[in-house]
């Protein structure tokens, strides 16, 4: 009985993970800049992705017996607030948005790589679940953070054409 437990503390640790990334992603989609689409759009399937790794996580913490999580991370609400406090000195642009979010990325991959090692034996079929879940996941940070070094790149050439600009007034 305890094996299930602990397998199902595990499962419901991921819900959780994901749940904090269903929450972070609806609030970028809410402070992103309305010419931001492309990233509005993104953040929409990546919300979407976890609502999907939830009910599939939620099916096998009830094949164990037990009640799926349905709520957030306590790490994930004091971070959500963090960002509030920094969004309200720095703003939401564009890079301090995706950074935030490649910050999130970083957590799930966490959680993730800790559940496939934990020392809890996992069957074949929970095993390859998170294992393709922590795999898309890991397409979802590369991207997120592709698209952050991008308008970093962006902004230091911006921040060296002003500068040129500047310099030969």
């Amino acid at each position: 009985m305890e094996l299930n437990e602990n397998l199902r503390e595990i499962l419901n640790d991921l819900i959780k993970i994901n749940n904090d990334r269903i929450e972070g992603y609806n609030r970028a989609i809410k402070e992103s800049d309305a010419n931001d689409v492309d990233l509005k759009t993104i953040y929409k399937r990546m919300a979407d992705q976890s609502q999907q790794y939830v009910a599939e996580l939620s099916r096998e913490v009830v094949k164990l017996g037990g009640d799926p999580a349905d709520g957030t991370t306590n790490s994930g609400k004091i971070y959500r607030a963090w960002m509030d406090v920094k969004a309200a000195f720095t703003g939401n642009d564009r890079h301090s948005i995706l950074a935030s979010n490649e910050y999130g990325e970083d957590v799930a991959q966490k959680a993730y790589k800790e559940a496939l090692t934990s020392d809890e034996a996992l069957s074949v079929e929970v095993r390859q679940l998170i294992a393709n879940q922590q795999a898309a996941l890991r397409e979802s940070h590369d991207q997120i953070k592709k698209l952050r070094d991008m308008t970093d790149s962006s902004k230091n050439l911006a921040d060296t054409t002003t500068t040129t600009v500047n310099n030969s007034l």
